[in-house]
């Protein structure tokens, strides 16, 4: 790092007094699984939950940051780790900024997502686990990315040629396979409530 940076946060308004303005808890919601379970979903339904209860929030999709700020990354191993890094960068100012983050990324090893959770801070990292079945993934893609995949034309595919680790013990565990989006967001909003509301 450069010693002629100097950071300016010690002169504007502090995460508190923002998130005070604002009535919440911001926090980064961290939706993590393979391509197809439903992350997506749930945190733009989440969101809409969230927004009609009074919160303020943002949601980070993998798509819409490949498309513009990380534009330059490719799936590579290395470039998956800076991938995530730089959102948990993003996060980090987000977070100080009161809003409530919903994340969405399949940061596909414990090793990554454990990165993103030492820059965003323990505490504001809730981790959820979309755990629906590789099948029912399969099943839902219509972009057909996982046949490309077994097919080998898209290398680095999680699941098919690169791994996915499930976490070890997240904030909270979902199969979207198992119930209606509608109910699962539902479901999520009763876990979460507690955390972002003062």
């Amino acid at each position: 790092m450069t010693t002629n940076i100097h950071t300016t946060f010690d002169k504007i308004y502090d995460r508190r007094k923002k998130e005070e303005f604002l009535n919440q808890r911001s926090k980064v919601i961290w939706f993590t699984g393979l391509s197809g379970s439903g992350k997506t979903t749930l945190a733009s339904g989440l969101e809409r939950l969230l927004f009609k209860k009074g919160h303020f929030c943002q949601v980070l999709d993998g798509d819409n940051i490949r498309s513009g700020i990380n534009n330059n990354l490719t799936f590579t191993e290395d470039d998956r780790r800076e991938n995530i890094r730089r959102i948990a960068e993003v996060c980090k100012l987000y977070l100080n900024s009161g809003v409530i983050t919903l994340c969405a990324f399949i940061s596909p090893t414990n090793e990554i997502r454990d990165m993103a959770r030492e820059i965003i801070g323990e505490e504001d990292f809730l981790e959820i686990h979309v755990n629906t079945p590789i099948e029912i993934c399969e099943e839902r893609d219509v972009k057909g990315l996982y046949a490309k995949a077994r097919q080998g034309k898209i290398p680095n595919f999680t699941g098919i040629s690169s791994p996915f680790e499930a976490p070890i013990s997240p904030f909270y565990r979902i199969d979207t396979s198992k119930q209606e989006a509608e109910k699962a967001v539902e479901m999520l909003f009763e876990k979460v409530g507690e955390e972002i509301s003062w």
